[in-house]
């Protein structure tokens, strides 16, 4: 069986992220799944605009590290927009083997810890 793809983790990601997005009462006002389309998420909250970038990490890379000269590259663009910034990272798993590439018959770990705002 094939590996996911990057796009195929991608969308696992955005599917955990969205419905944390919507548990917490985010609506959302635009989605955008494409790799390296960014922001992937614009929702309002309390009448506050957000921006939501998400990123698929793969076992063992840390899913909190993000690459803070793109954030804030991001957050300059929110600003703009009067947004809020956040960035949320998505580890992804082998349950049966850390080191063994996800394919579609596979069970998955997620390491995902929430929202990290970007200030």
């Amino acid at each position: 069986m094939q590996p996911l793809t990057e796009q195929e983790l991608h969308n696992l990601a955005m599917n955990i992220v969205g419905k944390d997005l919507e548990s917490n009462g985010f609506e959302f006002m635009a989605v955008n799944s494409k790799l390296k389309k960014n922001p992937q998420f614009v929702c309002l909250k309390n009448k506050k605009l957000h921006f939501v970038i998400v990123k698929a990490v793969s076992y063992p890379d840390d899913p909190a590290n993000y690459d803070p000269i793109f954030m804030q590259t991001i957050k300059e663009h929110a600003i703009k927009f009067k947004a809020r910034c956040y960035y949320a990272g998505v580890g992804l798993a082998n349950t049966k083997n850390l080191n063994t590439p996800l394919t579609k018959k596979d069970d998955y770990t997620i390491n995902y810890k929430g929202l990290i705002e970007i200030k």
